[in-house]
């Protein structure tokens, strides 16, 4: 008997049949969490890394912790700052005014940096460097230069105005120094010890002697951290660098050792009592303040140690007074923004292949960093005061200036990457008001 026709697709029926069809997953049905956003921890670990290696992190990293730590540190002049004004006889937004102008400065300062090139930077180098020098050998001549609070450090500039040359002399390290490791990197010659050192190391000195006449040891040491900084990426051996180093700390413990002031300031490292003479009196109640902070603080502007008890509560001991104001959740808060804007500094010299970039963002982030570890440290008592400010937070246009001008150059170097400037090109309107109008029809004239 023949064998019956099979039917067309009755082949594909029975294979379907055998082989039912997944239900659809709807918008608001079950499904995998790797489509749908689950997964838990380990799904936002790796959302936190993705977004974290995106070409524009470094770039937002510097610019918004750098505002936020500015603009905050504006709040906290102004609340940290009344008391010491209204004991001055003058208004009580005094100190917030001139930070407040020096901060617009600033910031026109930084929107320049960031827009001028590489090769601008580099060509400002030896004029800026040249200035300084100038600047800070005047403030040492006779009725230029300005005492204050026992460094002769300062130039009269008339008014209410005063100006540090030597806070601009960290500026002027970083960029001459960039610029001449960068063109002795691209002639092969920093494989020699003697390339290495000179002129660098003997111009570095001169600063260094030039602030240790005004008796400021504080910037001194944020100068000898640029320097080692700049050693350190330049590749420095090993012997070469404990040398340099070797040299620096003997010439530190004889300028400690025959000065009272800084060894009765070594001596209040981790006091608890003022001490006799109150020598202790100023990191004593620096940890009074953070000590009654507690978590979240007793409130901006009602801090207690501001009212005459702590020296200097708007410049270097204002990480005190956010701490009793704000508490633990400020202070942390201001350590975190810190971290953030050193660790894009460290991203932005480590992705970079131009030298000249690496050495002046690796100089720019050991500036800060470091000066922020020794006013942070002194403060908690760590470290003898130094009588450095807190860098973008501390009172002082002389120092915000070249800081909020170090900042720029950092955007303009993590702007300046080829994936960053990629990214930022794909961000921006491409199309014109002439092409859009193109593309509205014209309605005929009898049209209403």
């Amino acid at each position: 008997m023949p064998a019956e026709a099979t039917p067309p697709g009755s082949a594909l029926r029975s294979r379907a049949a055998a082989f039912p069809r997944r239900p659809a997953v709807g918008r608001g049905g079950g499904g995998s969490p790797s489509r749908l956003g689950g997964g838990g921890p380990r799904r936002l670990l790796e959302r936190a890394r993705r977004a974290w290696d995106r070409p524009l992190t470094a770039y937002y990293l510097i610019l918004g912790s750098s505002l936020l730590i500015t603009v905050l540190g504006l709040v906290m002049v102004y609340s940290a700052s009344m008391i010491k004004a209204l004991e001055l006889s003058l208004p009580a937004s005094y100190f917030f005014r001139k930070q407040f102008l020096a901060a617009l400065i600033g910031g026109a300062l930084m929107y320049a940096a960031a827009r001028m090139p590489a090769r601008l930077h580099r060509a400002l180098s030896y004029p800026m460097l040249v200035v300084t020098v100038f600047l800070m050998v005047l403030v040492q001549i006779p009725g230029i230069g300005m005492s204050v609070n026992g460094n002769q450090n300062w130039i009269y500039l008339g008014g209410p105005f005063q100006l540090q040359p030597s806070e601009f002399g960290k500026l002027a390290l970083i960029l001459w120094g960039a610029d001449l490791l960068a063109r002795k990197q691209d002639k092969r010659l920093l494989t020699q010890w003697k390339h290495m050192l000179v002129p660098l190391v003997p111009v570095a000195f001169l600063l260094l002697g030039l602030i240790m006449l005004g008796g400021d040891m504080g910037t001194a040491i944020i100068l000898s951290a640029i320097l080692f900084g700049l050693l350190w990426l330049a590749g420095a051996p090993t012997r070469l660098f404990g040398g340099v180093l070797a040299v620096a700390t003997t010439i530190a413990v004889l300028l400690i050792k025959t000065s009272p002031n800084r060894m009765g300031r070594l001596a209040c490292i981790g006091a608890t009592d003022p001490g006799p003479q109150d020598q202790c009196w100023q990191a004593v109640h620096g940890i009074y303040a953070l000590a009654s902070g507690g978590w979240f603080g007793s409130g901006l502007g009602a801090s207690v140690e501001k009212w005459g008890q702590l020296p200097e509560p708007h410049t270097d001991f204002i990480f005190a007074i956010t701490g009793e104001e704000l508490g633990l959740a400020g202070t942390l808060s201001v350590l975190a923004l810190f971290a953030a804007l050193g660790y894009a500094g460290i991203r932005v010299a480590g992705r970079t292949e131009d030298p000249f970039v690496r050495y002046a963002a690796g100089g720019v982030t050991t500036w800060i960093v470091a000066q922020a570890v020794i006013n942070i440290g002194a403060v908690l008592g760590l470290l003898p005061i130094a009588g450095v400010p807190l860098p973008l937070f501390s009172y002082g246009g002389s120092a915000l200036l070249p800081t909020m001008f170090a900042v720029g150059l950092l955007i303009a170097f993590a702007r300046d990457d080829p994936a960053a400037r990629a990214a930022l090109a794909m961000r921006q309107p491409r199309v014109s008001w002439k092409s859009m109008r193109r593309r509205v029809k014209k309605r005929p004239s009898g049209e209403r």
